[in-house]
């Protein structure tokens, strides 16, 4: 008996190795994360820090996404940060983990990867799985391709 799971997470990730040292490129993402999300998720139409913490494990933020058409909001905060080598966001409002993860590839080469878990699916929405993660693998390409273009 084939049963639906609305808690089984749909995942995307995509990964591209940049021409510039992980410290470089860890400090362009994660550590002036509030900064500079906007300019690589082009789709976010509004963001914004909202409890002013600096940014840490815990820290809080808020945005607004247009997805397939339609305007998205959510509220996440920092869960994971590990210097030269983790960031990671789980959201409050929706149920998703959103991470960044870089790997020294030799002194001027860093492999980012950037996934993204949707940790909830509603039932009605399962038959659309397949079509789901990929929307999330070509967003997620579309992102680090920008992150890559900004560090040149």
């Amino acid at each position: 008996m084939f049963v639906l799971d609305k808690k089984k997470p749909v995942l995307g990730s995509a990964s591209i190795e940049i021409d510039k040292p992980v410290r470089q490129v860890f400090s362009f993402v994660a550590e002036h994360f509030f900064d500079n999300y906007p300019k690589w998720a082009l789709e976010v139409v509004e963001f914004k820090p909202i409890n002013n913490n600096p940014l840490k494990v815990g820290a809080l933020a808020r945005q607004a996404r247009i997805d397939q058409g339609h305007k998205v909001e959510s509220t996440f905060e920092i869960s994971r940060y590990e210097t030269d080598s983790l960031l990671e966001l789980n959201g409050l409002s929706e149920p998703f983990r959103h991470s960044y993860h870089f790997a020294s590839q030799g002194e001027d080469k860093t492999l980012l990867t950037d996934r993204f878990e949707l940790l909830e699916l509603e039932l009605f929405m399962r038959p659309f799985e397949k079509l789901i993660s990929r929307a999330i693998e070509e967003g997620l390409q579309n992102s680090i391709h920008n992150i890559k273009k900004l560090l040149s």
